[in-house]
């Protein structure tokens, strides 16, 4: 596959080509109770630098009220179009016309991406993202970025709308800098890579700061969670790495909503200890939120 130039967010930020960069960012703030209380443990504890909100969710004005009490926090909007869990849902905020094609027979988003992205109707889903941008803002809180649950936009359908939203209200959007060959692996037909490799090329040129991959860590139990994020940090490559994880305490709420609580309840213990912070710090990674990419946006943009 041919490889993209370095990243030029490195030199931006005074780096030099060779070296890694990580947002250690957590997902799904906002879904239930737990997460929240997770995100304020580990951002108290300064393993993580940055998080994104599900402002469809439950516990999102319990999140929002956190952000208000820390306006400093790296926080973002976790674009949100799908309700996975068996007895735990939620919806769109912009409509509930089943015209949309972003309900399922419960009336609230399908379980998968699959659906949304075989009958979603652009304009509608774009609509929804726009407002679950508007809502954060409506609620108190700055998004420092913008980013997507289970990858539900990165679909040449919403990629578009997707992409310009974070132009719109001038925050970097969560996007892996991905050659055309790396997009038809994916599983974009030629035509859509081709076009989507143009587009980010276009607003790599325009100044719009991208990442170069993203990784994360592990929900089952299958293997080692410090072991498996020590090796995951080690084996970074050189440029702008989003390094994902999904922690939660453990709460009988999460017990009943998630078949994987195990894993968030142990990814949580994982970034709380401080060998881990040592063994970052150690290797030569440099850790950054998405507050520095947001300095980088175009004034215009």
């Amino acid at each position: 596959m041919m490889n993209l130039p370095s990243n030029p967010v490195l030199r931006r930020l005074g780096y030099s080509d060779h070296d890694r960069l990580v947002i250690i960012h957590t997902d799904d703030i906002g879904m239930c109770e737990a997460s929240v209380s997770a995100f304020d443990a580990l951002w108290a504890a300064g393993t993580i630098s940055s998080g994104s909100v599900m402002t469809p969710c439950p516990w999102f004005a319990h999140a929002a009220a956190w952000c208000r009490i820390h306006p400093d926090v790296d926080m973002g909007v976790h674009i949100t179009l799908t309700s996975e869990w068996t007895a735990y849902r939620w919806g769109p905020i912009s409509s509930r016309d089943p015209a949309t094609g972003m309900l399922d027979d419960e009336g609230e988003f399908p379980r998968a991406s699959q659906p949304v992205q075989e009958k979603g109707d652009p304009t509608a889903v774009a609509r929804e993202m726009a407002a679950q941008v508007q809502r954060a803002i409506a609620a108190g809180m700055r998004p420092t970025h913008i980013d997507t649950h289970m990858g539900t936009v990165m679909h040449p359908r919403f990629l578009g709308d997707y992409l310009q939203l974070g132009q719109r209200f001038g925050v970097p959007v969560m996007m892996p800098r991905l050659s055309e060959d790396e997009m038809r692996h994916h599983g974009l037909s030629a035509e859509d890579a081709a076009i989507q490799a143009r587009t980010l090329a276009s607003l790599e040129a325009a100044g719009i700061p991208l990442v170069d991959q993203v990784v994360g860590m592990p929900l089952d139990m299958n293997s080692d969670h410090f072991e498996y994020a020590k090796r995951a940090f080690d084996q970074l490559p050189a440029g702008v790495t989003h390094f994902l994880l999904h922690p939660s305490t453990d709460t009988p709420e999460l017990r009943a909503l998630a078949p994987d609580w195990r894993g968030r309840v142990e990814n949580l213990h994982t970034f709380l200890r401080d060998d881990l912070r040592d063994t970052i710090r150690s290797i030569g990674v440099h850790v950054i939120g998405y507050r520095a990419l947001q300095e980088l946006m175009p004034q215009n943009a």
